[in-house]
């Protein structure tokens, strides 16, 4: 292995993720550092091998003949590190590890949490809030929750809930609605985020080519129901976003209807791997959960 003492780590590292994400932003979010080092890193490396591993193009970083010999080795080998370090960390059989979107935790998990600690005071819980999609294979996370299509390459995906959308507004503008065409009457807060538009659930409700004045744009769901909640329009939300705020008399979902989105929530666990009895004890009190979340939808 002498010869790792002519590059370093660093560069590597910096080789690898470019390699794997295609750019140099999406590697430096990675690595938690600034583009402008991921690209000193590169180029450093680049120089201590002797070889070209990219080629710079208008459309990102492509590797060379080099790079494609050198980066899917690269991959394996720091997979292999990483793994490593997370079985080592995985020790502690009394703290579990979970990740999930911020407006997830924010809006529906963060209320319902005592109930787990009531459960099971065994286990002391820690949050990493983050809309990354994370490998447990590859870090210290035991288990997440995405939403998405649940296509995800390397992880086990386990479907948890069904993603249907529905409007909700305050109870305020609720008065003014009496039947679904009325809906085009309000103004809509729009997340601009989102995997869906008002289309999917204009179809279910036989409104096909309506549309509504868009009053204000968000890049995040969360702050999209605040704004909703005070009053300033309508917006396509889902159960766990809208759950504690119906629950809560805050917002009103008018006339019942409700679209699928083809997307869903899910459970991300590594691929292969043995789930430990706090994964499984987790995912049984959450399915729970959902469940009583789901009778506010009949």
């Amino acid at each position: 292995m002498k010869n790792l003492n002519s590059v370093h780590l660093n560069g590597l590292r910096a080789l690898e993720a470019v390699g794997r994400l295609g750019s140099l932003q999406a590697a430096a979010e990675e690595l938690g550092v600034s583009v402008g080092a991921v690209s000193q890193q590169v180029i450093k490396a680049e120089a201590q091998l002797d070889q070209a591993i990219f080629e710079r193009t208008p459309k990102g970083m492509v590797a060379t003949e080099a790079g494609g010999r050198l980066l899917p080795s690269l991959t394996e080998g720091f997979k292999a590190l990483s793994q490593a370090v997370a079985t080592t960390q995985r020790r502690d059989d009394s703290v579990l590890t979970i990740s999930v979107a911020p407006v997830f935790a924010a809006r529906w998990l963060v209320y319902r949490l005592d109930r787990f600690a009531e459960r099971h005071p065994e286990i002391r819980l820690r949050m990493d809030a983050t809309t990354r999609l994370v490998n447990p294979a590859l870090c210290d996370v035991d288990v997440g929750i995405r939403v998405g299509s649940g296509q995800w390459p390397d992880v086990k995906a386990e479907l948890l809930l069904q993603q249907e959308v529905f409007p909700v507004c305050s109870p305020a503008m609720a008065a003014r609605l009496r039947q679904p065409a009325d809906i085009v009457s309000l103004p809509a807060v729009i997340d601009g985020r989102a995997m869906f538009t008002w289309d999917v659930w204009m179809r279910e409700a036989g409104l096909s080519g309506a549309t509504l004045e868009t009053r204000h744009v968000f890049n995040d769901a969360s702050l999209c129901l605040d704004a909703t909640i005070a009053g300033q329009g309508v917006m396509l939300a889902w159960q766990t976003l809208a759950s504690f705020a119906l629950q809560q008399g805050q917002l009103v979902a008018p006339f019942g209807i409700r679209a699928k989105t083809g997307f869903g929530h899910y459970f991300v666990t590594a691929e292969g791997a043995r789930e430990p009895k706090k994964v499984k004890d987790f995912k049984v009190w959450i399915r729970e959960e959902m469940t009583s979340t789901l009778k506010l939808f009949p």
